[in-house]
């Protein structure tokens, strides 16, 4: 009979409600970090009684919300009645200070595979978030798909979704080789394609094509001249259809008539006897020249007689 008593005692569930509140109440902010809640002595007779096994691991029930989570526990310290919970965990079970809780043991297989979601992007911009993951995982008894776990890094709060866990949607990852994987956080948006009408409609801009400019020929000669002096010159500048050369064959029949002309003129101021045909000719010895032709050719000069000794008049000494 007393053997029978025994047994009922053993396989008998701990199941106790407790009026909750924040971790911070009793100073101990390092277990913000974690799963782990702190009861009341009480508890640990009566685990102790029901022989539970180790790890010591709880069923959390919000029976008015319908929220269930799964923890550990770190002391038996608490006022008889309360219990205390990382901040956290009381926001994923909506309670409130004071609130009631349901605590129950329960026995938890070890996780092999767990799936979860950041809140934010910020969080897969940390060089090793999975290293990170694994610090914090470690002040973590258990993991409950639905649930969000927050992780400190670096002054800042990342919180995680539990999405999926194997082999059940509770299990314990003490001592224990888990899969992570991770799924894009919630503030992730995926770049929107342009579509094929939007690329139709875009018309491209007009490039206006510039005129082409007006490149000034080069005319020679066309500027305006000046003088030694700095003055300008008040002759009309040479016009590029002006020859620049002369004729060398007037050229060089002008010299041959200033000569003669110059040498006959010489001749008769001096009072000497000229022979030939010069002295019949004027005083400027000037050629006559014929008129240039309408159809551009140079002129022709008048060809003169050639020069016939002792064939002019004859003069005497007496007159």
């Amino acid at each position: 009979m007393v053997f029978q008593a025994y047994e009922n005692h053993h396989d008998a569930a701990f199941e106790r409600k407790y009026r909750c509140y924040p971790i911070s109440f009793i100073d101990k902010p390092h277990l913000e970090n974690g799963d782990k809640i702190v009861m009341p002595p009480s508890a640990l007779d009566r685990l102790a009684y029901l022989h539970i096994e180790y790890p010591m691991l709880f069923e959390l029930s919000n029976t008015s919300a319908g929220r269930v989570t799964h923890c550990g526990v770190m002391e038996f310290i608490a006022d008889e009645g309360l219990i205390y919970l990382p901040y956290w965990m009381m926001e994923n079970m909506l309670l409130q200070e004071g609130d009631i809780v349901e605590v129950k043991n329960a026995s938890l297989a070890k996780g092999s595979y767990v799936k979860l979601q950041p809140h934010t992007k910020d969080f897969l911009d940390i060089s090793n978030p999975k290293a990170v993951l694994e610090t914090t995982l470690r002040s973590y008894s258990c993991l409950t798909t639905g649930d969000t776990i927050m992780v400190p890094y670096n002054n800042k709060k990342y919180y995680i979704n539990v999405v999926e866990t194997k082999p059940s949607t509770a299990v314990s990852i003490i001592e224990t080789d888990c899969e992570v994987d991770f799924i894009p956080p919630l503030d992730f948006k995926e770049p929107e394609k342009p579509s094929s009408s939007s690329l139709s409609n875009r018309t491209l801009p007009e490039v206006k094509e510039e005129p082409p400019k007006k490149i000034a020929k080069f005319s020679p000669f066309t500027g305006s001249g000046r003088c030694l002096n700095g003055k300008s010159s008040t002759q009309p500048t040479v016009s590029p259809s002006s020859p620049l050369i002369d004729n060398p064959q007037q050229n060089a029949a002008n010299g041959i008539n200033g000569s003669k002309s110059s040498s006959a003129s010489s001749r008769q101021k001096s009072g000497k006897l000229v022979f030939g045909s010069n002295a019949n000719q004027s005083s400027n010895g000037t050629p006559k020249v014929l008129p240039k032709s309408s159809s551009g050719e140079p002129p022709q000069v008048e060809e003169k007689p050639k020069f016939q000794a002792f064939t002019g008049k004859k003069y005497s000494l007496r007159g």
